[in-house]
């Protein structure tokens, strides 16, 4: 049983880091096609050519662009679809849920289509054409299902907060814009931060909305799938690498961020501690 437990895990990380192993030394590797073997010798040029790419360059300006968009739109949206779900009758809550959740599960073909039609329609019927962008597009169709998403993150944080707090800022003469601004607010803050993490990456790496909706425009993901077709260079593996690198990088600030804070919180607690026990020992 322990040798099959082990070959299963060589096997699911292999198949899991493999291919990440892979574009790893091929861009590294000064052969023309992306390859491992035979490793002819160490080379950076592959990025540079990949940072001197002007496509490559555009696309990734306006995913981040685009990225930035989505997040401004999509965590606001779901924070208040969140909210109104605690709000709603009961009986009414799994049809909200249901229509709240339901564009995560139409194809994003669809969500692409109708959102180049929609507002293809709208900004011509209220003389608004200047709005039909493709990067505006784009952000829209992004941000209508991962709006969803950000809901969803909000209502498990929702879910472990103590309705007690409200009533008792009320009690003491807080309106209801000061109790969600001092109290709400600080309690929703980690999952503001998973939020706009997970609409930003949903954002960057989407294709099947991205494509029909950009238009003209072109995004990091459009410019890779057409350069894919034409045929991959070690280029692309440096790509993959560089993504990597800042992926693992944010990651790793984000965990010393977080235990730095949790240091903080708990040297905090230890010194409240403290002085109840110094005020107990004193009476």
């Amino acid at each position: 049983m322990r040798a099959m437990v082990g070959a299963y895990m060589v096997v699911f990380f292999g198949y899991l880091f493999g291919p990440l192993a892979v574009m790893g030394v091929t861009a590294f590797n000064t052969a023309p096609y992306p390859t491992v073997m035979p490793f002819e010798a160490f080379t950076l040029d592959w990025f540079r050519i990949l940072f001197n790419d002007k496509d490559m360059t555009l696309g990734l300006q306006n995913s981040i662009k685009i990225g930035l968009i989505v997040v401004a739109i999509s965590v606001p949206c779901g924070l208040a679809g969140a909210i109104v779900m605690q709000q709603v009758y009961a009986r009414a809550r799994s049809f909200y849920y249901l229509v709240v959740v339901s564009p995560v599960l139409t194809p994003g073909v669809i969500i692409g289509i109708s959102t180049v039609i929609f507002w293809r329609d709208f900004t011509g019927a209220t003389d608004t054409r200047f709005l039909y962008d493709g990067i505006a597009l784009a952000a829209l169709g992004q941000s209508s299902f991962i709006s969803a998403y950000c809901m969803l993150i909000f209502l498990s944080r929702l879910q472990r907060f103590d309705r007690a707090l409200e009533e008792a800022g009320l009690d003491l003469g807080a309106n209801n814009a000061q109790v969600f601004r001092h109290i709400l607010i600080p309690f929703l803050r980690p999952a503001f931060l998973s939020a706009s993490v997970l609409a930003f990456l949903s954002s960057f790496e989407n294709y099947n909305t991205t494509t029909f909706a950009i238009l003209s425009e072109k995004t990091l993901t459009t410019v890779l799938a057409g350069r894919v077709r034409q045929g991959t260079t070690p280029a692309i593996s440096a790509l993959a690498v560089t993504i990597i690198a800042v992926t693992v990088g944010g990651a790793i600030v984000y965990e010393l961020l977080k235990r730095r804070e949790d240091a903080r919180k708990a040297a905090e607690l230890r010194t409240a501690q403290a002085t109840e026990r110094r005020e107990m020992a004193g009476a």
